[in-house]
């Protein structure tokens, strides 16, 4: 069908441009009639224009509006002229205009539709994606998805401008262990062998500094085929980087210029030069996680001094144990009530505590009672336990009167740690203290480079086996793996983490004695990892590199809580696409040109 192309976007249109002749192409958002005159609201990704076809055109224009439904694709052309002051529309960028249509074509019809489009849907997670072209319509998804493609933008930007090369890394690439699954691609030329979809690029982007590349970045597609749960996606993308000669200050550095660029060019939003750093324990003492979220305070406090003053004998058993008892100050919350307390407990005990104890911070009969005053009285929960030191304990925590107090005790400090830092966060959430446009940004370092495996009886690596142990360590890797601390570094935003990087090791010797404390023969070392071995015979340069979660970052920045919502057709919570029923069965035929046979399940 012949039609018009289009001379203006949708969005484009001004008050300037009264008198004008125009075209527009697009979708129709919305259609009233209204005494024979029709009001079209027409869409593209660039905006929406008003469109009056006037009850005095001709029939045939009359007819094929009176045709139009939601979603129709139309061209339009028509004269641009002012709307009457009294119709001007604020909230609308072509609110001070609207087009007279002079001709309409409908380019393609619209079935029934299986959601309205429209700035935010109440239709189902499938049902979206397995409409997802229709989802993509909305103003809200094609904000998203343009805050995607410049962020992306301004990261080659910056990286770029700092000296980076952008190099791609194969896709096809040999299985290696690296945490998850591998997702496998059989070879057709050769039976019985595969390859494996990235989970990273980490050893090519090592060899990568081998070869003498000292600045190296992509946007790096990644594979993982872990079991279907919560925001995970099977294939993600990372901005991967790695940088020779340097130590961990300038990797951050870097990192934090790459952030303060992204955020200025595509929010206009300021970040500070530096971001706050925490060690890993001291993150794990004051939030009871590696990823806490700054937006709010309510660090937690160490109860364990007010412990022998008291009575409560689980209390004392914990610290006994050689473990901690944990304390939250939560302002003005002594209104709270036993079932939003046992609930709070609740989320407690999915980290593995024993219970969660309680008190509240009162005034005495008179109506006094500032922090610190020894009329302060404790009611509620273990508050009978710590009677005799209430001040104490009052003063010693800052509390003040109308304050609840929430505790953890553990034989295990992690564990206490962990429990309370839980039941922050979901304070956080309960008490509307994670405002999404602002970016508290923190770097945690110093944390432990290995990992006890109980089921297993040996040490892993916490993070992976190419991990720099801190210089102070190394005369210790083998007679006391649970003390070294490795040269890695997690970037934290709003309590996700955000990006994972490290010091690698370049010494074949030390990588070896690495090797060893993880259980690695060097027969099985160099089966898995030989091609990077190999390299590293060469003259490897020391290096070190970090890689964010783009796609994380891209939910945070457009203040989201899925990252499904900034992925143009992601899969599902159980790994599958709705749109086009991936995966899917294939046909005997191909199976037997990959020398593959299907076991039924048992």
């Amino acid at each position: 069908m012949e039609y018009s192309k289009r001379t203006v976007t949708c969005g484009q249109l001004r008050a300037a441009d009264i008198g004008n002749s125009v075209v527009l192409n697009g979708w129709v958002h919305r259609k009233r009639d209204h005494g024979g005159i029709s009001f079209i609201n027409l869409r593209d990704r660039y905006g929406i224009t008003q469109v009056v076809v006037d009850s005095d055109s001709p029939a045939a224009l009359l007819a094929t509006a009176a045709e139009l439904k939601n979603e129709y694709c139309v061209a339009v052309k028509g004269k641009v002229r002012g709307r009457p002051e009294s119709m001007v529309n604020p909230d609308m960028d072509t609110g001070a205009i609207e087009v007279v249509c002079q001709d309409l074509v409908i380019l393609s019809k619209c079935e029934v539709l299986p959601f309205q489009v429209d700035e935010q849907t109440d239709a189902k997670e499938d049902t979206r994606l397995a409409y997802r072209y229709l989802d993509l319509r909305s103003a809200s998804m094609q904000r998203k998805i343009r805050l995607r493609h410049e962020a992306a933008f301004a990261v080659r930007e910056y990286m770029v401008g700092q000296g980076f090369y952008e190099i791609e890394t194969p896709t096809f690439i040999r299985s290696t262990p690296e945490g998850a699954r591998d997702y496998l691609v059989p070879s057709r030329l050769y039976p019985g062998k595969f390859y494996a979809l990235p989970q990273s690029p980490q050893l090519y982007k090592q060899i990568l500094m081998v070869s003498g590349f000292d600045k190296y970045f992509q946007l790096a597609r990644c594979y993982r085929d872990e079991d279907a749960r919560g925001d995970r996606q099977p294939e993600f993308t990372q901005i991967d980087i790695e940088m020779s000669f340097v130590k961990r200050d300038d990797v951050l550095e870097m990192c934090e210029g790459l952030m303060g660029h992204v955020f200025k060019k595509a929010l206009g939003v300021t970040l500070p030069e530096h971001f706050t750093r925490l060690s890993y324990d001291e993150a794990m003492d004051l939030y009871g996680s590696d990823k806490p979220d700054l937006r709010f305070g309510m660090a937690m406090q160490d109860f364990a001094p007010y412990v022998e003053a008291g009575t409560f004998q689980a209390f004392k058993d914990a610290i006994a144990a050689g473990g901690t008892v944990k304390a939250l100050v939560v302002p003005g919350k002594a209104d709270y009530s036993r079932k939003q307390i046992e609930e709070l407990e609740a989320q407690a005990k999915i980290y593995k505590a024993k219970g969660m104890a309680w008190m509240k911070v009162a005034k005495s009969a008179d109506g006094s009672g500032a922090a610190g005053d020894a009329k302060v009285a404790l009611e509620g929960g273990a508050s009978k336990f710590f009677a005799a030191n209430a001040a104490s304990v009052v003063a010693g925590l800052g509390a003040k009167p109308g304050d609840l107090i929430l505790m953890v005790a553990d034989a295990k400090a992690k564990i206490a740690c962990t429990a309370l830092g839980a039941v922050r966060s979901k304070l956080g959430r309960d008490l509307g203290l994670l405002n999404p446009n602002e970016f508290k940004f923190a770097w945690i370092v110093d944390f432990p480079m290995f990992e006890y495996n109980e089921e297993e009886g040996r040490w892993e690596a916490a993070h992976h086996m190419f991990t720099m142990p801190q210089e102070k360590y190394h005369a210790t890797l083998e007679s006391d793996p649970g003390s070294v601390k490795g040269d890695l570094y997690d970037l934290v935003l709003n309590g996700y983490e955000l990006a994972s990087g490290s010091i690698r090791i370049h010494d074949p010797e030390l990588q070896r004695r690495i090797f060893k404390v993880v259980g690695f023969s060097e027969e099985e070392a160099q089966r898995k990892f030989g091609f990077l071995v190999e390299a590293f015979k060469y003259g490897p340069p020391p290096h070190g590199g970090i890689a964010p979660g783009f796609d994380r970052l891209v939910m945070l920045m457009a203040g989201e809580t899925s990252i499904k919502e900034v992925i143009a057709f992601p899969k599902n919570s159980f790994a599958v696409s709705p749109m086009d029923q991936s995966p899917n069965e294939v046909d005997e035929k191909q199976l037997r040109e990959v020398h593959i046979r299907i076991v039924p399940k048992e």
